[in-house]
């Protein structure tokens, strides 16, 4: 499913029926293209692509431009391929870059022909978003070399900024981009529309790659160009459908770089914040303060590059006032939801801590467990923190500690995290993970968790995953572990997803994710991908699943089996329908769903089915529609979605979503278990957002969210907030904030705290 979900954070099994369709008439080939594609010679990726970057004594003009004559001393690089739609062919629009560079920094020119230059696609001049519903331009740059990780830069054809990180070649939610992208580098890019298509120049310093080798300088290296009208992807290099821009290890090189400056990344950036919170006087009980209170802090973070690749990160007296605030969803399972990380501190070289423990979301380590009351949500102060993340030699290094001081129901507490991978072939490895949580509560005064891990890659498309991992926590003495295994094989027409784990009824990773305890999950998928030849029709997919997770007793509490059939249409459009989503679903305790309703314990079985439809999406207007029907434990749920986003210029946007869920259930009880009488459970919940950007600028921003809740007696909130990046890396934001800002990760549907809160953050990025 690419609308999400709000049903179980599931594992897949997927069964299919793709043979109904005839699989084999789109496998000849292996590029699936129908009968109206461009005729052209479709190329196999062979030996390692080269470049060759030219040195120049000073800058060339960094205007968008490419009328600079030193940029004709660089020889252009324009034999890029199609990944999609027709794997191999030639591009439809051809795109050359050039490659610079001086003493401290490397540059590129970029010039993206096009034949229609009206129907370029440019609409957004936010930094670091999304820009997948423009035309892009992509820069990857394995500057280490170890054909594993690279930085990413991305511009559209309004010069607008993108930057993120590939670690250990993991790939992303397409619908967010390459890479992830937390870290936030220092460099510079223009562009131009012109009647020839768009032209873009880029400079990055060495130091934003913390890059010091001064001679013999090889990088790994590939461009990617995204034409939206076309939904085409064009790459130089890794242009088969399986592997993409975060497949680094097939990316091509670049030569030719030597007796640079040093690049040591060395940046200290203070801040400043005043402004006032105000809570409620229904918040006297959870041990956060009624009334209103001033703000006034300081604090300060520094980045030094300890070598090429090894970056160390400070922080002291963190303030997270402009991360985002997290959108509101409503619990439709008895398990707990998964919000992604937001605040920047965290959100840096995170893909070094990534150990994932099977499931959609389970991960051994998650940083919002830091810093976040995980009931209320609300913000816990953090003292300090350290980090250390990067690679030595065939090594990926992650070290962490964070301190946390006492703040409303919350003691005091320490956070250590160390996460070490060896690298292996092909994008193999084997690591481990240690975190040890020290508390001032004295009924939880520890947690520790410790796992070993490791992923093999066979054929280029088959990997094979496995784990152990153990936690200690105080009361316990066994039951403490989860270990299992799976393998991910993918090709252009088959997807085959399958594991196995067993999870201890007692195992508690504190400072991790975990959707459920007790569990012996099983888990196989298969995904038939069919090109047909049927026009404006890209891609058919046929999926079948079955999950079957019984506790360790072997007592059934969960199965799921489903039937779902998907169409891509080649401007991006798409239906995404579930023919049938069969559940099983155990209640050991009262289900608490809505306010004082809650479904009692026992055993309950129902199908549900879904419609979705997703517009193209070229256009300033696009829409999402979803239904999904049928029946839930003991009643019926429909569930209506609509999503729309309005790009009325590359300034003024706009986004709405909404969600209703309509319930008609049978016998309902109270939390406590007590029946209600019927009726009770029927019952209707609205919850969605409406948000505007304005940019004044590529550097002046104003976004405002408002969103809907009528689950919860605080049921409207809001967030605006200002951001003039009035120099690289440093920003003064006005941010004012009425409801709750992070969400709770408990299973149920808490109430929120309804708290105001004004800030103005002005923070200066120094390079001494």
């Amino acid at each position: 499913m690419r609308f999400p979900l709000t049903e179980l954070h599931r594992r897949k099994i997927c069964l299919s029926f793709a043979a109904l369709l005839g699989v084999s008439s789109a496998i000849q080939g292996q590029s699936g293209a129908p009968s109206q594609a461009p005729q052209g010679q479709v190329v196999a990726q062979g030996p390692i692509r080269t470049a060759q970057a030219s040195r120049v004594d000073r800058a060339p003009r960094l205007d968008g431009k490419l009328d600079d004559p030193l940029w004709q001393q660089a020889t252009p690089i324009s034999n890029f391929r199609q990944r999609e739609p027709f794997e191999g062919q030639a591009p439809t629009e051809k795109t050359e870059v050039r490659i610079l560079y001086d003493k401290h920094e490397v540059y590129f020119g970029i010039t993206c022909f096009d034949s229609n230059p009206k129907g370029i696609v440019a609409t957004e001049l936010r930094r670091d978003v999304p820009q997948e519903l423009d035309d892009y331009f992509e820069i990857v740059i394995d500057s280490a070399h170890d054909r594993r990780n690279a930085y990413v830069f991305q511009i559209n054809p309004l010069g607008t900024q993108r930057d993120a990180l590939i670690t250990e070649e993991q790939r992303t939610d397409s619908s967010t981009g390459d890479g992830d992208p937390g870290w936030d580098g220092v460099w510079t890019s223009e562009a131009r529309v012109s009647e020839q298509g768009w032209t873009a120049t880029v400079a990055i310093p060495f130091a934003t790659l913390n890059f010091m080798q001064s001679h013999d300088v090889i990088w790994g290296i590939n461009f990617k160009r995204f034409i939206r009208r076309k939904n085409e992807e064009d790459l130089w290099s890794a242009w088969r459908r399986v592997d993409g821009a975060p497949r680094v290890s097939h990316a091509g090189e670049l030569k030719g770089i030597s007796d640079i400056g040093s690049g040591r990344l060395f940046i200290v950036k203070p801040y400043g914040l005043v402004g006032f919170n105000h809570f409620p006087p229904s918040a006297a009980g959870s041990g956060f303060t009624p009334g209103t209170n001033p703000l006034y802090t300081g604090g300060v973070d520094v980045k030094l590059g300890l070598r090429s690749n090894l970056v160390a990160n400070f922080t002291v007296n963190t303030d997270f006032a402009d991360a985002d605030v997290d959108t509101q969803k409503f619990n439709l399972t008895p398990y707990k939801l998964f919000f992604p990380e937001k605040r920047q501190f965290f959100l840096e070289n995170a893909g070094v801590f990534n150990f994932p423990l099977g499931g959609d979301v389970d991960s051994l380590f998650f940083s919002r467990q830091i810093g976040i009351d995980p009931v209320t949500g609300e913000e816990v102060p953090i003292n300090g923190g350290a980090k250390v993340t990067g690679s030595l030699g065939k090594f990926e290094l992650g070290l962490m500690d964070v301190d946390t001081r006492r703040s409303g129901p919350n003691p005091g507490a320490n956070f250590a995290v160390v996460r070490v991978k060896r690298a292996l072939w092909g994008g193999s490895y084997v690591g481990v993970m240690g975190i040890d949580k020290r508390s001032g509560n004295p009924l939880d005064s520890f947690n520790q968790t410790e796992g070993f891990d490791t992923r093999l890659v066979f054929f280029k498309d088959l990997a094979v995953d496995m784990f152990a991992a153990q936690t200690r926590t105080p009361g316990f003495s066994s039951g403490q572990t989860d270990f299992g295994g799976g393998f991910h094989y993918q090709s252009n027409w088959l997807e085959l997803i399958g594991d196995h784990r067993k999870i201890g009824p007692h195992f508690n990773p504190e400072v991790g994710f975990l959707e459920r305890q007790d569990c012996i999950c099983d888990y196989l998928d298969a995904i038939f991908k069919v090109r047909p030849r049927i026009e404006r029709v890209r891609e058919l997919n046929f999926e079948g699943f079955i999950f079957h997770a019984p506790d360790t007793r072997h007592v059934l509490q969960t199965q799921e089996w489903q039937n779902t059939f998907r169409i891509d249409f080649n401007n991006g459009s798409y239906s995404d329908d579930d023919i049938v989503d069969v559940f099983t679903q155990r209640l050991i305790i009262p289900f608490n769903l809505y306010k004082n309703v809650s479904i009692p314990v026992g055993e309950y079985h129902w199908t549900r089915h879904q419609l979705t439809y997703g517009s193209p999406q070229d256009r300033r207007l696009t829409l999402n529609f979803y239904e999904r029907f049928g029946s839930y434990y003991n009643g019926h749920l429909n569930e209506a979605r609509v999503r729309a986003t309005y790009r009325a210029s590359e300034r003024l946007s706009f986004y709405f979503a909404e969600q209703w869920n309509r319930f008609r259930l049978g016998a309902t009880s109270d939390p406590a278990g007590n029946p209600l009488p019927p009726g009770s459970g029927d019952f209707s919940v609205v919850f969605g957002s409406f948000q505007t950007n304005y940019s004044f600028s590529r550097f002046l921003t104003l976004s405002t969210l408002l969103q809907m809740d009528t689950a919860n007696n605080q049921g409207a909130s809001a967030n605006i907030r200002l951001r003039w990046n009035y120099r690289p890396d440093s920003d003064l934001y006005v941010i004012y904030t009425a409801g709750q800002r992070f969400a709770s990760l408990v299973a149920a549907n808490p109430p929120q705290f309804y708290e105001n809160r004004f800030a103005i953050k002005y923070t200066y990025s120094w390079r001494p």
